[in-house]
């Protein structure tokens, strides 16, 4: 974790609000998926099903019924780097089965609230981002645990070459936008999988004063996501 603490808060929104967000701050940047089956898998605790002794157990989804979310983590004063999923296919997280593909995009933005929206970027407290993971736990009813999913890409390779971007990392609060990922695919899980949780870790560096180059310093966000997997019986 980074020297600042980062406060998560979840706020949840209906999916075209989330997505018509998410086009308007990430423009028309196009991205590739780019999968690293060698990362190591982080250790992650799923929440506790609500009730442990009935059948089918419950996961406690962050995910709205129609399948969005907004993640946000403060990284210095009034400056917050915000982390938009929403499912992508089947688009209600209410037919994610364990059987068949589970797809989700995601994008990250900056918003430096000590400024109008509008202000130009020299009067903005910039945030690159580096490197960009996801890891993932199954929650079973068997109590066994897998890792089925993986992401792991540094940023500046999945969007266009003249995006705006240093050895820092891309810019997130450029008027191009910050990073999407469209479409990223979970694959078939264990058939008594009733709860995945998604970790993303952003590494990302925060200009302490606008424009002041000698003043930024690298941080680490993580966000954790529990998902709700449904009995395909259902």
């Amino acid at each position: 974790m980074s020297a600042r603490r980062a406060r998560p808060l979840y706020r949840l929104t209906a999916s075209a609000i989330t997505f018509a967000a998410v086009i308007a701050l990430t423009g028309c940047a196009q991205v590739v998926d780019l999968f690293d089956d060698g990362q190591a898998v982080q250790s992650i605790t799923p929440p506790a099903p609500t009730d442990a002794t009935t059948e089918p157990r419950q996961f406690e989804s962050a995910f709205t019924r129609d399948g969005s979310v907004s993640l946000s983590t403060e990284v210095a004063d009034d400056l917050e780097v915000r982390l938009d999923v929403w499912a992508h296919a089947p688009k209600r997280t209410m037919q994610w089965h364990p059987s068949g593909e589970k797809s989700f995009g995601f994008a990250v933005n900056v918003h430096d609230h000590r400024v109008d929206e509008k202000a130009i970027l020299a009067q903005k407290r910039r945030v690159y981002i580096s490197q960009v993971s996801i890891t993932s736990q199954t929650a079973q009813r068997s109590a066994q645990t897998s890792a089925p999913f993986q992401f792991d890409a540094d940023p500046r390779a999945l969007v266009p070459t003249d995006t705006l971007r240093s050895d820092r990392g891309l810019l997130l609060n450029s008027f191009q936008g910050g990073l999407l990922v469209p479409e990223t695919a979970i694959h078939e899980l264990p058939e008594d999988t009733y709860g995945i949780s998604l970790q993303f870790t952003l590494t990302v560096s925060v200009e302490g004063a606008a424009n002041d180059d000698a003043s930024f310093s690298q941080q680490t966000v993580h966000q954790v996501l529990p998902i709700a997997i449904h009995s395909s019986e259902t």
